[in-house]
């Protein structure tokens, strides 16, 4: 039987830092980045714990920027 693995890719220049992506995750991947802005002076979210990323997009679908790609693979066990 294969799985889902995700990967997510987060456009830190256009990211406000607004965390709706955060609470959306299921499986609390993305978070904060602590003590870094981006050029505009806003915090920006990070994936944290991106080896439990399943790739669902539900961050890629409520971000109001689009700064979130989401990719998605079979992996084999």
């Amino acid at each position: 039987m294969s799985k889902m693995k995700g990967a997510i890719v987060v456009n830190t220049d256009r990211c406000k830092g607004c965390q709706l992506c955060k609470v959306a995750c299921p499986k609390n991947v993305i978070d904060i980045a602590q003590k870094k802005v981006n050029a505009h002076g806003y915090p920006f979210v990070e994936p944290a714990n991106a080896e439990l990323c399943i790739g669902c997009a539900a961050c890629a679908m409520v971000c109001p920027d689009g700064c979130i790609t989401v990719y998605r693979k079979k992996v084999e066990e």
